[in-house]
């Protein structure tokens, strides 16, 4: 016997959507989540357009959001492109969507702990979960959706999490009331990147990545958005005229943009655990949630099937994982090598505002086709 049929680490986008999807088929689930909700975290807050009929059908009801279809790009020194968004987004905060997942897991009966796990063990054929206050739990699976990084990786002895990453992310809200609600403006300074894009408050999030190599050159944050973000021209105007509305930004560091397992130790990852896209491609919320859907569907396909092992449920996950994100990533990884470049940023960009058809082709190469409902 167990506690849980599903325990899932990380109550986020990735995690949430696999508890309510697994719930509709009357599974025992519980949620491990450190943080109270509601709460911010480091995130470009645009959701492609391709999961909202998934989340419906999940019976998630949005709440108030902004509707973008316009993206804006520019170099460092201010030279920009435009384009249409096929698919378009949604702007809504993780402060909002998170709650809003969180409440309706609570309503269809999701176990939410709010607890610290500190290892995962398994013993085939069951998960023994421990948390940091000596608490234990069993599954027979477990969904690994905690993150960018976690001690659990250290623990873990995932290979990413041996090297030291060169990134740190930082974002906060602002008040800017003349910012287009339509439009995600991604903006490049030296040594990294930021988003634009306004949420469901009306507040404009600004969320970027940056290395720490140029972040250090500068004293504090004050420095480095006057000498590094402001050298932009349409950050220094956004930075000269908007109202920071958090009393400090919120930061994350060492993030890890290099290969991660889809599955380790049995633990199948969802989310920014199984692999991060760079932000710049705004694609990162779809595929939290996309993942857990693959993820949700063949555990069911478990339950439900006598002659499907765990075995042929891991290995189908990482075939689905990769098909499906895979490219995605590599083409992310590309992208950023050419924009963070100082020399070939400009060309590049000049060659893009010249052709349409290669925007729209790198936008289709960095998201997905609207995914099917339950």
């Amino acid at each position: 016997m167990y506690d849980y049929d599903v325990i899932i680490i990380g109550g986020g986008l990735a995690g949430l959507t696999a508890a309510l999807h697994l719930r509709k088929y009357h599974y025992n689930i519980a949620v491990f989540e450190s943080l109270e909700y509601p709460h911010h975290k480091v995130c470009g807050e645009y959701v492609s357009m391709e999961i909202i009929p998934y989340l419906e059908s999940l019976n998630v009801s949005l709440p108030k959001n902004i509707y973008i279809n316009e993206m804006l790009m520019s170099t460092e020194k201010g030279t920009s492109i435009s384009a249409q968004l096929p698919l378009g987004g949604l702007g809504i905060s993780r402060y909002t969507l998170d709650y809003t997942l969180y409440k309706k897991a609570i309503l269809q009966g999701v176990t939410i702990l709010q607890k610290h796990i500190s290892s995962i063990k398994f013993g085939d054929p069951t998960f023994t979960v421990a948390d940091t206050r000596g608490g234990h739990y069993t599954s027979k699976f477990v969904i690994g959706a905690y993150g960018k990084r976690e001690a659990l990786d250290k623990n873990l002895n995932r290979d990413f999490i041996q090297g030291k990453s060169p990134w740190l992310g930082v974002k906060a809200h602002y008040k800017l009331d003349s910012f287009p609600e339509n439009l995600v403006a991604l903006h490049n300074f030296r040594g990294g990147y930021g988003g634009l894009s306004k949420t469901e408050s009306g507040a404009v999030n600004f969320c970027y990545l940056v290395s720490y190599d140029s972040f250090k050159s500068e004293k504090n944050m004050e420095s480095f958005q006057q000498n590094i973000l402001a050298k932009n021209p349409y950050l220094n105007k956004f930075i000269m005229e908007s109202e920071m509305l958090f009393s400090k930004p919120l930061t994350i560091a060492q993030i890890s943009f290099g290969k991660k397992s889809t599955i380790e130790n049995h633990i199948l990852m969802c989310g920014d655990t199984a692999g991060l896209i760079h932000p710049f491609c705004g694609n990162g919320m779809a595929m939290a949630v996309h993942s857990a859907k693959m993820a949700a569907e063949l555990i069911h396909l478990y339950f439900t099937k006598s002659d499907y092992d765990r075995h042929q449920l891991e290995k189908e996950y990482n075939r689905q994982w990769h098909k499906i994100f895979g490219k995605r990533i590599w083409v992310g990884r590309q992208l950023q090598r050419v924009l963070l470049n100082e020399t070939i940023s400009p060309r590049a960009m000049q060659l893009i505002n010249y052709s349409p058809y290669l925007v729209s082709k790198l936008i289709k190469a960095t998201h997905g086709k609207t995914i099917d409902t339950v």
